[in-house]
């Protein structure tokens, strides 16, 4: 999947200095020496852009489901015990008073045993207390299910996926994030390899056939085995239509884009899963519903362009051209065929470049600097993957309706999106990173200091609205400290440790079994080391960003960790007679980066020559 190409800023570029001659002559060589410079001329937000942006729709919902949906076809209500078939003729509360135990702190009937007695002697003799001398059992017969707490049937009560195999739908979740490593090597390779549309329409139909088929499922390893296969499609039959849509807006609205597609779209989506299961009430049809998105595979071809920076890294220029004349006609713009010449034999002459030098991701590890900052960026990122995923999964343990309350933290991306809109190019990334992260381990935390219920769910919904944003900077923090020859390999490094450590998030979440205290004390704990360890990275806001490995290894080596960049002065980049322009965000062309992009390589080595 491709980047957005980064490139050293002319003084042209601030409005405040003048154009001379010699700056207009430098513009127009600029004009059409890579992609960058041809998207201004067919139109950065043209109709074309406008259409694209909400064909990004099907895609959102596709992702939403895909990550979503594996929660409310395995919830399993909190009211549940021993079903005894000689008491099914009794009221509920006469079955629960007579055949199921309290438990040692009188909270509630236990889930997992019973009384063991002659039911046909204690009906007879009109019993309506237990004995206490009755000796106890595990389940005989199976379990019944509080049908106030759960309005339709779940794989987990249907296969009674409780007390001893409680764990066995935390297992299926973690072998969905398997999936999700293999899937994002295999669809980046085929994106590199044959393109991002092939890659899209691959992602999507494999995940449309995953979520159909566990609707089949029967038995634990069958529907594990379909959640692997859903799992290759997370989160490549997004990502690459949401990186293609990138590729072709200009830089001043990509940080829009970026943000308000998941502000607007996957809120959206989120919210809705809940009420769309409740509506069709049985978990096999969820399954089908929720794979519906994942057919936009079909129209795929016939409406969404191939990324035209793919393929000028392949040599296929004249097809790249041809695409942008497509913009162009839409968008009603008329651009000088000289400028597509000039492009073309721009493109050919770094194309040729581009072959004398390769990197590897092991060349982030061989300098000391590059080296911790790199294993920084991992540690956060896992950091904040799972703090994320925990509070997603962690609505089921706060003690109030799973649904509304999963629809309520769901739309905190709303807010967490909006804000970094307006303040990320403002505050700067490592305060902003440190803070979200910080306030999600101490919301954690103060989930188990109050009561269950309204107040700690409150405090849980707080806790989800700050992970969001730092999840949001952490998708672009990355690709921005990375330098550029690298940065593709080195971002996918990354995020696949982000889907180890979501591997382990099912598993914090059922330290609750043990506990319920325990997830969010685990969850707080990672939220603020996470958050403090970010504060070791380099600031890259108003910065422009490291190129060769060199100026990866120099970059912020300067920085103080109480350096603000929304106070920091302009003098350091008028003394060298230079003007910065402000970095454009980044986060949503890497969201899911699976595999090095062969432009940014090819670009990377033109601006070290």
């Amino acid at each position: 999947m491709s980047h957005v190409a980064w490139r050293g800023a002319s003084p042209s570029a601030d409005p405040r200095v003048e154009a001379t001659p010699a700056m207009e002559g430098t513009k127009r060589t600029q004009e059409v020496a890579d992609f960058d410079d041809l998207l201004p001329h067919v139109g950065e937000f043209g109709i074309y852009q406008k259409l694209l942006f909400l064909m990004m729709i099907p895609f959102t919902f596709a992702v939403a489901c895909v990550y979503f949906v594996q929660i409310f076809i395995t919830l399993v209500p909190e009211n549940h015990w021993c079903r005894i078939p000689e008491l099914d003729h009794l009221p509920v509360e006469q079955r629960l008073q007579l055949g199921i135990p309290l438990k040692d702190d009188g909270s509630g009937y236990e889930q997992c045993s019973m009384y063991v007695a002659n039911w046909t002697e204690v009906l007879a003799s009109g019993v309506l207390v237990p004995d206490a001398t009755w000796p106890k059992t595990r389940c005989q017969s199976g379990w019944e299910y509080d049908s106030n707490e759960m309005a339709y049937e779940t794989i987990s009560t249907e296969l009674e996926w409780v007390c001893e195999k409680s764990a066995l739908p935390t297992v299926a979740q973690s072998l969905f994030f398997v999936g999700a490593i293999a899937g994002g090597l295999i669809w980046g390779w085929v994106a590199d390899r044959w393109g991002r549309i092939p890659a899209l329409i691959g992602s999507n139909l494999i995940g449309f056939l995953g979520g159909v088929l566990t609707a089949f499922s029967s038995s634990f390893w069958l529907f594990a085995l379909c959640r692997f296969t859903v799992g290759l499609a997370f989160d490549n039959c997004f990502t690459m239509m949401y990186i293609l849509v990138l590729e072709y807006v200009g830089p001043k609205w990509r940080t829009f884009v970026a943000n308000m597609s998941i502000a607007l779209f996957f809120t959206l989506a989120a919210c809705l899963i809940p009420w769309v299961s409740l509506w069709v009430a049985n978990w096999r049809w969820i399954c089908v519903v929720t794979s519906l998105p994942l057919l936009a595979f079909i129209i795929t071809p016939y409406l969404v362009p191939e990324s035209a920076r793919w393929l000028v890294s392949q040599g296929k220029t004249e097809k790249a051209i041809h695409i942008m004349k497509k913009f162009e006609k839409i968008n009603k713009t008329k651009v000088d065929p000289k400028i597509y010449t000039d492009f073309a034999a721009a493109c050919e002459k770094t194309v040729a470049e581009e072959k004398q030098e390769t990197y590897s991701v092991l060349d982030l590890f061989k300098t000391p600097r590059l080296r911790k900052i790199t294993i920084l960026l991992i540690v956060i990122w896992m950091a904040v993957s799972l703090v994320f995923d925990g509070h997603v999964r962690s609505v089921r343990t706060l003690g109030l309706d799973v649904f509304l309350t999963f629809t309520i933290t769901s739309a905190t991306e709303l807010p967490a999106d909006t804000l970094l809109t307006l303040t990320l190019d403002r505050w700067g990334r490592r305060w902003l990173a440190c803070l979200s992260m910080l306030l999600a381990g101490i919301f954690s935390w103060a989930t188990i200091m109050l009561p269950l219920g309204a107040y700690s769910a409150a405090m849980a919904i707080l806790g989800r609205c700050a992970v969001n944003i730092s999840y949001n900077i952490g998708l672009q923090y990355a690709a921005e400290v990375l330098p550029t020859v690298v940065r593709a390999q080195g971002v996918a490094l990354i995020h696949i440790m982000g889907y180890t450590a979501n591997f382990v998030s099912p598993f914090v979440i059922y330290l609750e079994t043990v506990d319920k205290n325990l997830p969010f004390l685990v969850l707080g704990c990672i939220g603020v080391v996470g958050g403090l360890l970010s504060l070791f990275l380099p600031e890259t806001m108003d910065r422009e960003l490291p190129q060769t490995l060199k100026d990866g290894e120099e970059f912020g080596k300067n920085d103080s960790i109480f350096d603000l960049p929304c106070v920091r002065k302009t003098e350091d980049n008028v003394e060298s007679g230079q003007t910065f322009r402000r970095s454009v965000s980044l986060r949503a062309s890497i969201r899911g980066e699976t595999l090095r992009s062969s432009m940014i390589n090819r670009r990377s080595v033109r601006s070290t020559k």
